[in-house]
């Protein structure tokens, strides 16, 4: 019956689930982050990952505990041969039965077993530090393709409001050229100029798609789903960058690449340890217990498990004097693996340094660029809503008119670039210093 109500409260919380997803109408950039950190394959391979490593140093801390084996075991032999219970030479068939229990502990192997199970521990840290920087390349890729659908958008919206003045612009060029007041060709470059803006259309909304897209998969969202972004994006106005170096210095203590590669040092010298261990005697401690039957003995089975039982405990002390260099080798590779995350980790603090430098640099641009898009694009609005009120009282021909419309678009285009560029790139400054993104 628990099962029962088990099942049914799955496939209820799955369908629930399911009219969530499919009545969400809008996802903000905090709901894409949020979902995807749940949801994406590349994140939940990360975390299997880090599940193993976990395994494994369970199971390498049980490696101190002794083992414990039983054995069973009938036989049937005829002619010469030695009895395997009473170690007696017959010369008859006997039938026999073999119980035992064995048990070995490794009480000293060079400390070996102490530095596995210590390497394998910073292998789980490591691999959680990886699982943050799954979820850290995920939330980049979302922040950097919400900002590209953003983008997208507008692009949409300016293609939409110069289809929709085209449009009017051709009714006035065609009574125009019906009252005979304009040439022919005044009205078929109104007429061409909404062919244009409609494919332009087109072509804009062709790319929104595709950003939504790569945003549903990014979330890991079916086919079927339906999926809109939040287009309005909160002023964020930064007056002045963080330092550069001081953002540097901030990630380099919370980065997750930078202390998986940190805890990488420390898993080669743990293999140096090891590696040392092999020089070393190891000691190992067995014990046994078995009993067993005959039929060269005139006794009841029971009766002879109890006089045929057994006991042995041993100690077993194995010294190595040369095993063909191996150990001197596996020392070697040791410290060459040793020097190689050294120099892995100082590539990983150069990358970061890279990306943060890229990022700032990139975000003084934008910012300084926003500004100029600005002022372009009020001059060219300026200047496009003169050619509209001469278009209107005939001064102006249609190619002079799409002239100025063509100037307004470029201009719009280039500040919602620098615009959201600025937004993307000081947003990524926060990031590396562990704040939260945000629109």
């Amino acid at each position: 019956m628990n099962t029962v109500k088990l099942i049914i409260a799955l496939l209820f919380s799955v369908l629930t689930f399911g009219q969530d997803v499919a009545k969400k109408e809008k996802w903000t950039l905090e709901d894409c982050i949020q979902y995807a950190k749940e949801k994406n394959i590349t994140i939940q391979s990360a975390a299997l990952d880090q599940n193993s490593a976990e395994v494994n140093y369970s199971q390498s801390k049980s490696s101190r505990w002794p083992n414990l084996t039983g054995s069973a075991s009938q036989s049937l032999s005829n002619g010469n041969t030695i009895d395997p219970i009473t170690s007696d030479y017959v010369a008859q068939q006997i039938h026999s039965t073999s119980l035992g229990l064995n048990t070995s502990v490794t009480l000293f192997q060079g400390n070996q077993v102490n530095n596995q199970i210590k390497q394998n521990k910073f292998q789980v840290d490591q691999n959680s530090m990886y699982v943050k920087e799954a979820e850290n390349n995920v939330v980049l890729s979302i922040v950097e393709a919400y900002m590209q659908a953003l983008y997208s958008n507008d692009g949409v919206t300016i293609a939409l409001k110069n289809l929709e003045s085209s449009q009017k612009q051709m009714e006035v060029a065609k009574a125009r050229f019906e009252a005979g007041s304009v040439a022919k060709k005044d009205y078929t470059d109104a007429v061409s100029q909404v062919a244009t803006n409609k494919y332009s259309l087109i072509a804009a909304q062709n790319t929104y798609d595709l950003q939504l897209l790569t945003l549903k998969q990014l979330l890991e969202l079916e086919p079927e789903d339906a999926f809109e972004i939040e287009t309005t994006v909160n002023n964020l106005v930064v007056n002045e960058l963080p330092d550069k170096i001081e953002v540097y210095t901030n990630a380099l203590a919370q980065m997750p690449e930078i202390q998986a590669s940190k805890l990488g040092i420390a898993i080669s010298e743990k293999d140096l340890d090891i590696a040392k261990g092999t020089f070393l005697p190891t000691l190992t401690l067995s014990g046994s217990l078995g009993s067993g039957y005959t039929s060269t003995q005139n006794l009841g089975f029971a009766d002879q498990l109890d006089l045929n039982f057994n006991q042995r405990v041993g100690l077993s002390l194995s010294i190595p004097i040369f095993n063909r260099n191996q150990s001197k080798s596996q020392v070697q590779n040791a410290k060459i693996s040793i020097e190689k995350s050294k120099i892995e980790y100082r590539t990983v603090q150069k990358e970061l340094y890279k990306k943060i430098e890229t990022a700032w640099q990139n975000a003084k641009a934008s910012l300084e660029q926003t500004e100029q898009a600005i002022a372009a694009k009020e001059a060219a609005q300026e200047s496009y809503t003169l050619a509209q009120k001469k278009y209107e009282l005939n001064a102006l021909s249609t190619s002079d008119l799409v002239v100025a419309q063509n100037t307004l678009t470029n201009a719009e285009q280039n500040y919602f670039q620098a615009k959201y560029l600025s937004i993307l790139y000081t947003q990524l400054l926060q990031f590396y210093q562990s704040n939260e993104i945000k629109l």
